[in-house]
């Protein structure tokens, strides 16, 4: 995938570090950059940093006891570091978080009316919720069912749909894959293509690094707060390292990127 590399930034984090409860250290130096038109993956084991990373782009730390000591979150070249959620959204930044999140008790219908609350014009809301269709015809002939009886596959389908309603510009998505069967996860990762040849540019943030290095033009590697390489998504995808740690081809055992990293130099030395 071939992105200009001169295209305006949507989003710019730089420098970010971020505590919780005032005591622990979560986020260190974490600079990421999504241009107009990316799909940019953030690729790390369970406790990097990759949710608490998306819940200072979309406001949500306080919720979560979290602050941003150091640093800043920019979208579209505005400061959004302490900004409303709400307003976020209507800036053009949406979220579909891990685990889905959908309102289970409600309709398929009225979830996908609930990702649209901050759009104020019907028809806007009309157009959006066409292309949610479009995109997903698997709903259509469930619009009226409650959401907690769709499979897994639809649920995170009308997750994605329900986000996709504020028609953002910016889209961020965690662990879409999770727990899904192989058809399925690709079907979800042509579903980002799609989106993003649509005008919507993504943050992918991912452990099933083939899914989401298949998909992106750059990729980034967060491992305990901190990271430790990116570059672009193809070379990451061909990278002995990344390939080692997190598509499982190589020598077995390792307990974290880092371990690989030094392990390689370990036998270059010793050679």
């Amino acid at each position: 995938m071939s992105v200009d590399p001169h295209s305006p930034t949507i989003l710019d984090v730089r420098n970010t570090e971020i505590v919780y409860n005032d005591v622990i250290l979560v986020l260190s130096g974490v600079s990421l950059r999504v241009n107009q038109g990316d799909i940019v993956t953030l690729l790390g084991a369970n406790g990097a940093g990759k949710t608490t990373l998306l819940r200072a782009i979309t406001g949500l730390l306080e919720v979560h006891r979290g602050r941003m000591t150091k640093g800043s979150i920019a979208v579209n070249n505005k400061r959004v570091d302490h900004a409303d959620p709400a307003k976020l959204v209507r800036a053009g930044v949406s979220q579909v978080m891990e685990g889905r999140r959908i309102f289970a008790e409600l309709t398929v219908e009225e979830n996908l009316r609930t990702g649209a609350h901050t759009v104020r014009h019907n028809q806007a809301i009309a157009s959006a919720h066409e292309r949610v269709m479009e995109l997903f015809p698997q709903l259509k002939p469930r619009r009226n069912d409650t959401a907690g009886y769709l499979s897994g596959g639809e649920q995170q389908m009308l997750a994605i749909g329900r986000a996709l309603m504020a028609t953002p510009k910016l889209l961020l998505l965690d662990e879409p894959s999770l727990g899904l069967a192989p058809k399925l996860v690709e079907q979800i990762s042509e579903i980002v293509r799609t989106v993003n040849q649509q005008g919507t540019s993504v943050l992918l943030v991912e452990q099933n690094a083939h899914m989401a290095l298949s998909v992106s033009n750059r990729a980034y590697v967060l491992e305990n707060g901190r990271i430790v390489k990116e570059g672009a998504a193809a070379d990451l995808l061909e990278d002995d390292d990344v390939r080692e740690f997190y598509l499982g081809v190589g020598e077995a055992g390792r307990k974290s990127f880092r371990d690989v990293k030094s392990y390689r130099r370990r036998k270059r030395w010793n050679s």
